[in-house]
């Protein structure tokens, strides 16, 4: 799974922030239990005396040594039932668990070259952060109301909205729950206000949640990063543009409400053309249908989006306009 850089390294920020807050509570707690009992302090700077004794025995005393070892040993041990019947009498539970904030890899975040899951997790979470900031909602499947579509039988659809919108629904639903990286492409066609933007935010909030790398960005604001990024733009913007070709799912909300243009033509052919080859799953959303597609940027465009999507069309009535008029 592909988190871009600026993910892991705010998600490495926040694992050594919470392992340098949990070793400072640990060792505030271990000097106000000093204060509290202070044969704590004591028992603790004889256990260390007993291992470094130990040590000693080993490089310098000659012959058997197996008795003073033996009685090293049991001095600690009597340390150590001491120390644990102070802790249990004094302090509640925990209280002085100096373990550290993950017991597999000690808070690196990595277990050899591998990441742990204690740092997939913030990961996940600053994706998801990220995420919310890019779409502007925390839509999810749950909220997804068919009650705003009509049940009627539609002569034009061969079906009522409501029965094409479960399809769609369910649709959506089970592309996010089974994602990879090569799930393929959903192209979603239909009116304003059909419920498009909704269901592409649901799904970029279950894939993020399962940990893959997800971009979403309007159509408008699309064109506009690339085009900074290739006039001269600084090197924030360059990588902005690079997380579009490299997150694991791109999602492209409203394409042709930007600006029409010959860099628009091209720049979306290129970024179409590039993820196509990679096998990199898209979903794209748009007004506009094969047709429109074909005249507004070009046939080869409007051939890629038709030819290499999975289409869903979107039915009904404006929902924003039921919801002004209350229903």
């Amino acid at each position: 799974m592909a988190y871009s850089q600026e993910v892991v390294k705010r998600a490495r920020a926040r694992l050594a922030q919470e392992k340098a807050d949990r070793e400072s509570e640990n060792l505030q707690h271990l000097q106000q239990a000093y204060a509290r009992v202070p044969r704590l302090r004591q028992i603790d700077q004889q256990l260390r005396m007993t291992m470094a004794k130990t040590a000693q025995l080993a490089f310098t005393t000659g012959g058997d040594i197996t008795a003073a070892l033996a009685q090293v040993k049991e001095e600690n041990l009597a340390l150590q039932a001491e120390r644990e019947m102070l802790v249990r009498t004094h302090f509640e539970e925990g209280y002085l668990d100096d373990s550290s904030i993950c017991s597999r890899c000690g808070g690196s975040g990595y277990l050899g070259s591998t990441m742990c899951e204690c740092l997939a997790e913030l990961c996940r979470q600053e994706q998801k952060k990220e995420l919310t900031i890019l779409s502007g909602s925390k839509e999810n499947f749950g909220q997804f109301r068919l009650d705003y579509y009509s049940d009627q039988y539609d002569s034009r659809y061969g079906a009522s909205p409501r029965a094409i919108m479960e399809r769609n629904f369910k649709k959506c639903r089970q592309y996010a729950a089974s994602f990879t990286e090569h799930a393929g492409n959903l192209l979603f066609v239909g009116g304003t206000g059909l419920g498009k933007t909704f269901l592409s935010a649901c799904i970029a909030g279950a894939v993020a949640d399962k940990g893959y790398s997800v971009m979403y960005e309007t159509a408008s604001h699309l064109f506009t990063k690339l085009e900074k990024a290739k006039f001269g733009g600084s090197e924030e913007d360059r990588q902005a543009v690079e997380k579009l070709n490299r997150c694991d799912l791109l999602i492209v909300d409203d394409l042709g409400t930007e600006m029409p243009g010959q860099f628009v033509t091209a720049a979306l052919y290129n970024l179409l053309n590039d993820r196509l080859l990679a096998g990199k799953p898209m979903v794209i959303s748009t007004n506009l249908n094969v047709d429109e597609m074909a005249r507004r940027y070009s046939p080869q465009i409007a051939s890629r989006l038709h030819g290499s999507f999975d289409r869903l069309t979107f039915v009904g009535e404006d929902i924003r306009v039921m919801k002004n008029r209350g229903l």
